[in-house]
């Protein structure tokens, strides 16, 4: 995996981009979703966010995205030390789609990026824009496929090209590896991970699979606020994840 740039920084975020999440809280109706929840993400880095259903894993994505109310502070910083809000890209869990429906990949991307009827012949310019967006995933074969027919890998593929549009500083998926297979699991990390080394974004994804996390920089255990955080096999050795996880030593 790529070295990121915040690696051998031991005091702060000197030097290195960074978002920064400092105590955040969330309650809705006098129930603690999330409580003093802290951590940093630096540039270039692939962090995993796992934990039970209902740890508050979604709760802390919309906080970050600006759609939950909440307390506590998250900020952004260039490596310059100059404070800015992010640009965020954001692939939600897979949508289902009927397998019937005949809206095609390209008009997926119209309907969302442009203002171009869907019912007109697309221009040729707008089409080049799609496939210049599927090729940073190296989707441009999916342009014209129904969105109805594709793998799980597929579409997570379509969905990451549309979050990149504009290219965002940092990417949050949520759940990107629900309804992909084993192969489409190792190809999809291989590709977010080219995809932060060429454009030096950061990506932060929750994930239910604890056998992919040696693919990431560093693990967060959540339930409801951090249990744990370090390196994948230091989170995943821990008596925090044994006991939440109810695993017991033979």
């Amino acid at each position: 995996m790529k070295k990121t740039k915040h690696i051998g920084v031991t005091t702060g975020c000197s030097g290195s981009c960074c978002l920064r999440v400092d105590k955040l809280s969330v309650s809705l109706g006098g129930d603690h979703i999330l409580s003093d929840v802290s951590f940093h993400l630096h540039c270039g880095e692939l962090i995993a966010l796992i934990g039970p259903n209902g740890a508050g894993k979604s709760s802390l994505f919309k906080s970050i995205l600006g759609q939950m109310p909440h307390s506590g502070s998250i900020t952004f910083q260039t490596a310059q030390g100059r404070a800015m809000k992010p640009r965020i890209g954001y692939v939600p869990q897979s949508p289902s789609f009927d397998r019937s429906d005949p809206v095609s990949v390209l008009d997926l991307f119209i309907c969302a990026g442009s203002n171009w009827p869907v019912w007109l012949p697309v221009p040729k310019r707008l089409r080049e824009q799609v496939l210049s967006c599927l090729a940073r995933v190296n989707g441009e074969e999916l342009i014209d496929r129904r969105v109805g027919a594709l793998s799980g890998g597929e579409l997570q593929r379509v969905l990451l090209a549309m979050a990149l549009e504009p290219l965002p500083n940092i990417l949050i998926l949520d759940e990107p590896m629900s309804g992909v297979d084993m192969e489409g699991e190792q190809q999809l990390f291989a590709l977010l991970d080219d995809i932060r080394t060429r454009y030096d974004l950061s990506i932060l994804l929750s994930t239910h699979d604890f056998g992919t996390l040696q693919l990431v920089d560093k693990v967060i255990l959540l339930k409801q606020q951090i249990l744990k955080v370090g390196a994948p096999q230091e989170v995943l050795e821990s008596e925090q994840f044994k006991q939440l996880f109810s695993i017991h030593r033979q």
